[in-house]
């Protein structure tokens, strides 16, 4: 697996399996044991995900050593603050059954995100946590809370795909070599993507599908990317990007599929009120 080098000096691997609304009756457990089987080492999971428990297990059972998975988990916005989110930390390493987390993340960016931050930079002083970052995280929110951090993240995770490259938030993270994680790496599925003809095309000259194209178009651009799917034949197939190449002509056309937006806007007014009221991540506590 193609690994990327961090700002803090670790490395993550180019792609992650996402279990983002995966269900926790089983159904995460054997989707990610499936990823680990097809060569997955990276797991990217959330505290508003409700399932980490089953991440954990398949971890364990897996067979797989713990050191060579990537273990991603993001704190809900109900927990930030200082103390809130040392806890809240607490019950992740607990559910996940880990003695440490890859990597940590503010999951959105609303609230007393410094104080959470704070926290976040103990737990990666103290061992709990190897890199911290960031997601949801447009150019505005950036400049809002990041000069008041005393260390900057390693990671901000954002919508990402052909349609919404990012294209302003790349060129502000770049100087600190701050990596971009693509949560929607496809699209989510949006049909007029995979039938953009350049897509298609490419996908034919390759002898690929789609999705594969998509991907590594955006490994090619430095993106570490989290596609999801609870398919086997898709698990494995959208590990299946490292045996060919983009030319540059091809990334530049892929480059003018961008529109500049996406199915999610952060800025938007009343964003924190309806994520807050969305679920309880303490309801089952």
């Amino acid at each position: 697996m193609e690994q990327i080098l961090l700002n803090d000096g670790n490395k993550i691997p180019a792609i992650g399996f996402g279990v983002f609304k995966i269900p926790s009756d089983g159904s995460t457990y054997q989707a990610v044991l499936e990823a680990l089987n097809a060569g997955y080492r990276h797991i990217d999971t959330a505290v508003a995900y409700f399932n980490e428990a089953e991440v954990g297990r398949a971890i364990v059972d897996s067979g797989v050593d713990r050191k060579d998975i990537f273990v991603t988990s993001k704190l809900w916005l109900q927990d930030y603050g200082y103390e809130a989110a040392k806890k809240g930390l607490e019950t992740s390493l607990k559910k996940l059954g880990l003695d440490y987390i890859d990597l940590y993340l503010l999951h959105q960016p609303y609230g007393d995100v410094v104080g959470a931050w704070e926290a976040l930079e103990e737990g990666k002083a103290n061992g709990q946590i190897k890199s911290i970052g960031v997601s949801n995280m447009t150019p505005k929110l950036w400049q809002k809370f990041i000069p008041q951090f005393k260390s900057v993240p390693a990671v901000n995770q954002v919508e990402f795909n052909p349609y919404f490259q990012q294209t302003e938030l790349r060129k502000l993270l770049a100087p600190n070599n701050i990596k971009i994680e693509a949560w929607g790496p496809l699209g989510q599925g949006n049909r007029d993507l995979f039938a953009e003809p350049v897509i298609k095309q490419l996908a034919e000259k390759y002898h690929k599908d789609a999705g594969q194209i998509i991907l590594r178009f955006e490994n090619q651009l430095g993106i570490i990317v989290l596609p999801k799917s609870t398919h086997a034949a898709r698990i494995k197939s959208n590990l299946n990007i490292f045996d060919f190449e983009l030319t540059e002509s091809e990334m530049s056309m892929m480059a003018q599929l961008d529109k500049g937006h996406g199915s999610h806007n952060p800025d938007a007014p009343g964003v924190k009120e309806i994520l807050l009221s969305a679920f309880d991540v303490h309801e089952n506590d």
